[in-house]
């Protein structure tokens, strides 16, 4: 059986640098695929790709002839014919995706030679066209504080080996209220309500990583309770999301400023994550801010 992960999402998010990434990972990667092709460039690559590089692990990536509805019908073409496939969507937000076309000097694939929206409207209408892609897709990736080497990294960290039909691939990351949610989170824990190391002068430099910090998180009353009962959730969501068939899920850990509590709380939850049988992976996304 072969693995397919289908690589999408909007222009400017990373999606040449995901492809490269996953040829540098031994994938068999085809480009700019049109999602109508999917099916049948799916079912070339499965019986010529029994032997030799990328033997089995197939990406697609799908580019701006990318239409929403069509790509959910090939998906679960695929998935109808007993294939593993996961989606992965690229993200970021409408600024930073302007941004970059502005620094680069490119137009969007959107903004054709004969009606030319300018990038932000190009960027919107692209939005909408994916945004059932993004609903139902089994991974999403907010590119917007990433470059390319951190893309590639985490990339690696999620696909550099086979995941198994019944793994569930877990990430917990830390971050910042007023630095923005992660738009890959897939639940959110607010921690705000614990008592802040920020004000404890002896505590504002350093961060959850530290000891002194995490002891002082993690002895409070309120957070031991709070990873108690949170630890009987994950007793029941992890097991309800595999049976429902997810591969990835992102678990978001939020503060104020994404330094202490979130940080402290992220590592004690990817402890117990593990307790359930699971590998998560934990990142800190504002913690040197």
């Amino acid at each position: 059986m072969a693995e397919f992960v289908v690589v999408a999402g909007l222009s400017g998010a990373g999606r040449t640098t995901a492809a490269n990434v996953f040829e540098d990972l031994g994938w068999y990667v085809i480009d700019n695929l049109p999602p109508t092709l999917i099916p049948q460039v799916a079912d070339l690559a499965r019986r010529a790709g029994t032997a030799g590089p990328g033997a089995g692990r197939v990406v697609l990536v799908v580019g701006r002839s990318a239409v929403g509805e069509d790509l959910l019908a090939a998906v679960r073409q695929l998935r109808a014919g007993g294939e593993q496939v996961s989606v992965l969507f690229l993200d970021a937000p409408d600024e930073v995706l302007v941004r970059r076309f502005e620094d680069r000097r490119r137009r969007h694939p959107l903004s054709g030679a004969a009606e030319r929206l300018a990038v932000a409207e190009s960027i919107a209408a692209e939005r909408s066209i994916l945004e059932p892609v993004k609903a139902e897709a089994d991974l999403v990736i907010d590119t917007s504080e990433l470059n390319v080497h951190q893309l590639r990294d985490r990339l690696f960290e999620l696909f550099s080996g086979s995941r198994p039909l019944d793994a569930l691939t877990v990430s917990v990351v830390s971050f910042g209220f007023k630095h923005g949610l992660p738009l890959d989170a897939d639940v959110v824990l607010d921690v705000r309500f614990l008592p802040n190391p920020h004000w404890v002068p002896d505590l504002r430099p350093l961060t959850g990583l530290d000891p002194a910090v995490r002891d002082h998180v993690l002895s409070q009353p309120l957070a031991v309770d709070f990873l108690a009962h949170l630890d009987g959730l994950l007793g029941l969501l992890l097991p309800a999301y595999l049976a429902e068939g997810k591969a990835y899920l992102t678990i978001g850990v939020g503060c104020t400023g994404g330094h202490h509590r979130s940080v402290a709380i992220a590592e004690a939850l990817a402890l117990r994550i593990e307790a359930w049988g699971h590998r998560p992976k934990v990142g800190h996304r504002d913690i040197l801010r």
